[in-house]
């Protein structure tokens, strides 16, 4: 292992590399270090310390011997190390979080560097913040930053699509509800910085809503219909064989943001330095998604399943909106989460049992003319699926890396830079058959009509 501070460049720094998810992520970019056709040959670490970047490296690599990957010393509140990375690298990846609290100087740092930044944060105010504060920056030197880059949300966003995509004109979707199951064949634990993140956001839900008070409104695109209505709170869905409830996500805020940016760019966005073959195959690509009303549910095959999640959302709900709460809230995870989160995260056998299903329900018209004829029900349904492994650990990293390979081969095809989120950038490209080479399954399940 070399401690290297000088001279260089890398296809990629991977920051927090030594955090739980962050070592994942590093055993994932290495499968490609080097590999016949991949674009990554050279990647370096970077973190706080130095000797726990060594043991990530060596849990990384087993069975095999670590490579010598450099390793750096960076800190997120130390932005003078952080344009340092920024100077030798033209794209990190972010695995550091809460993103609220470290996340925005590592996009400044790109965003003045001209540096592309991806990052796994499935946090919206976070998003929007940097949204609001860099975007123009990044546009202006070249840096692409797009969050969002993992389980948080990639599927949401390719699912969206991909169920869209089978609405065949002159059919046309009006609504969109993904319902997320995980499934473990032993118990399910979750990363405690994902708990983290949901009690931060409940106590600054306030924040998010003065940012978008603050800023223009975005054009909202035009959906056939009625708009849609509340729903039950608790759902069984005999068709699917869940019982759900709403789940505040970040994935439908990140949809929306995507289809925003559609409706006021039709073809998507304008690649770098991309061929006419290019322009056309993202254009088709684009005339073919139908904006859809979307919304995100969590799901359980069993009653019991959804009265707890709905316990640990009324304990996150209750307590994070006030400090002492809060406090409670996050220094015992596992009592407030039922079991579900723990400060060490899950053994790597829990990981390797679990897995996803996240199932697209559409609803819509068979003939989108009719749809603006009054009080016109939906009279068809398109159900597709997207399957994975566990979702914080092996999904989560699969995705940023495939993100980021996109990223490094076909850089002249996407936008020159800006803050975006990924279903604008990654949509047209071939991302999604990446992921499908990669263990996340993309599928329709049914196309029937509703009397």
């Amino acid at each position: 292992m070399e401690e290297e501070q000088n001279g260089g460049r890398f296809d990629l720094i991977i920051l927090g590399a030594s955090g739980f998810t962050g070592k994942y992520v590093l055993r994932e970019a290495l499968k490609f270090l080097n590999t016949p056709s991949s674009p990554l040959k050279s990647i370096a670490i970077a973190g706080r310390s130095p000797q726990k970047l060594t043991q990530a490296l060596q849990w990384a690599s087993r069975p095999n011997p670590p490579p010598s990957l450099p390793i750096l010393t960076a800190d997120t509140a130390d932005p003078s190390s952080l344009r340092s990375l920024c100077a030798r690298t033209g794209l990190l990846l972010n695995c550091v979080g809460p993103f609220r609290l470290h996340g925005e100087p590592v996009v400044a740092a790109c965003a003045a560097a001209g540096c592309d930044y991806l990052d796994i944060s499935g946090e919206p105010e976070f998003m929007e913040r940097v949204e609001a504060a860099h975007h123009e920056r990044a546009v202006e030197t070249g840096a692409l930053v797009v969050s969002a880059c993992g389980f948080d949300s990639v599927p949401a966003e390719l699912g969206v699509m991909f169920n869209s995509r089978q609405w065949m004109g002159p059919a046309a979707p009006n609504r969109v509800e993904a319902y997320v199951a995980l499934e473990s064949e032993k118990r399910i634990v979750g990363n405690f910085a994902t708990y983290e993140s949901a009690v931060l956001g409940v106590a600054n839900a306030h924040q998010l809503q003065q940012l978008r008070r603050s800023r223009p409104r975005k054009p909202r695109p035009q959906i056939p219909g009625p708009p849609t209505s509340k729903g039950e709170t608790i759902e069984n869905n005999k068709k699917i064989g869940l019982w759900a409830v709403k789940l505040p996500s970040a994935d439908s805020i990140v949809v929306r943001r995507t289809l925003g940016i559609l409706t006021e760019n039709l073809h998507g966005l304008p690649g770098l330095n991309e061929s006419a073959e290019t322009v056309e195959k993202r254009e088709a690509f684009w005339s073919s998604v139908k904006p859809a009303h979307f919304g995100v549910k969590i799901g359980s095959k069993s009653f019991l399943g959804i009265l707890r999640i709905i316990m640990v959302g009324v304990f996150i709900g209750l307590f994070g909106s006030i400090g002492f709460g809060r406090q409670l809230l996050l220094k015992f995870p596992e009592i407030f989460s039922l079991g579900w989160f723990r400060k060490n995260g899950p053994s790597e056998e829990e990981v390797e049992s679990a897995s996803f299903k996240m199932w697209f329900v559409g609803h819509g018209y068979s003939d989108g003319s009719i749809a603006s004829q009054g009080n016109t029900k939906p009279d068809m349904e398109i159900v597709t699926r997207v399957m994975g492994p566990e979702v914080g650990y092996l999904t989560t990293p699969i995705i940023l890396i495939q993100c980021a390979l996109v990223l490094l081969c076909q850089r002249d095809n996407l936008p020159k830079g800006g803050v975006y989120p990924p279903g604008i950038i990654f949509g047209p490209t071939d991302l999604q058959e990446r992921l499908q080479q990669n263990g996340i399954s993309f599928d329709v399940i049914s196309k029937s009509t509703i009397s």
